[in-house]
């Protein structure tokens, strides 16, 4: 089966590490990194959605961040 994240955050050092923890765990890019302002927070907010393929089958009930 094959999974999909999307991972969120603002623009900064965290948000690079959770997509680095992403990759050295198996999961890859899928398509370019998306970019927005917040303008009531005053910060840029990062998004990369990520894909892995698994053995199994899908259940809502999946924290997908543990695989």
């Amino acid at each position: 089966m094959k999974l999909y994240r999307f991972i969120t955050g603002p623009d900064d050092s965290e948000f690079c590490h959770r997509v680095t923890q992403a990759l050295n765990k198996g999961w890859e890019l899928s398509g370019s990194p998306s970019l927005a302002f917040d303008a009531e927070r005053g910060r840029t907010m990062c998004g990369q959605a990520v894909t892995k393929e698994v053995p199994g089958d899908y259940s809502p009930d999946m924290k997908l961040g543990d695989y």
